[in-house]
């Protein structure tokens, strides 16, 4: 059986490709996120799941849980296409591959704007000067606009992990500590 990516890959390009073409990527990107994170956890899928519910049953439950949480009116019943995406997602069973789905939507809309999101775990907050700085420097390294967001991790005890897609730089003490107790016991 294919994973969820895999499922979710056609989807997203689909939901993408209408998403541009309307001039909607951000009200799209938007209710991806929230409906994939109310997904995220299977228990909407699992009550989805069952048998005694009709499609509009299941339709009408599922823009009421995105709209209750914020979706805009993209699957809240608001748009023509993205209530037509809910049943197409519901006709074929892939209601559970919707966190992938915002995923892949997300990589094609940074794909396309040129930019990527970047998070930098730091020990201690970071200050604004900090934060500006990493910014830039990575902004020239990456050659894309970067959308920073920090987290504070006190396990790192200083420095920071930068996440940016698949790249990973971590300048943690963390790393450097245990990088230096395995040199000294090999």
């Amino acid at each position: 059986m294919a994973d969820n990516n895999t499922i979710a890959r056609p989807y997203a390009r689909a939901a993408f490709e209408l998403a541009q073409e309307q001039h909607k990527l951000d009200g799209w990107s938007s209710a991806l996120d929230v409906a994939g994170e109310l997904l995220a956890d299977g228990q909407a899928a699992k009550f989805l799941a069952n048998p005694s519910l009709s499609d509009r049953q299941r339709l009408d439950f599922l823009a009421g849980l995105f709209g209750s949480a914020g979706t805009a009116a993209v699957f809240s019943g608001g748009d023509e296409q993205g209530t037509n995406f809910l049943k197409l997602l519901l006709e074929y069973g892939r209601v559970d591959v919707m966190p992938e789905i915002a995923e892949h939507f997300g990589a094609l809309k940074a794909a396309v704007e040129n930019t990527v999101d970047v998070t930098v775990t730091s020990a201690a907050p970071m200050s604004d000067a900090q934060q500006a700085s990493v910014a830039a420097a990575l902004q020239e390294r990456l050659g894309r606009d970067v959308n920073l967001t920090t987290e504070i991790d006190e396990n790192l005890i200083g420095g920071a992990v930068i996440r940016a897609g698949d790249v990973v730089i971590d300048g943690s003490l963390r790393a450097r500590l245990e990088g230096l107790s395995n040199a000294l016991i090999s």
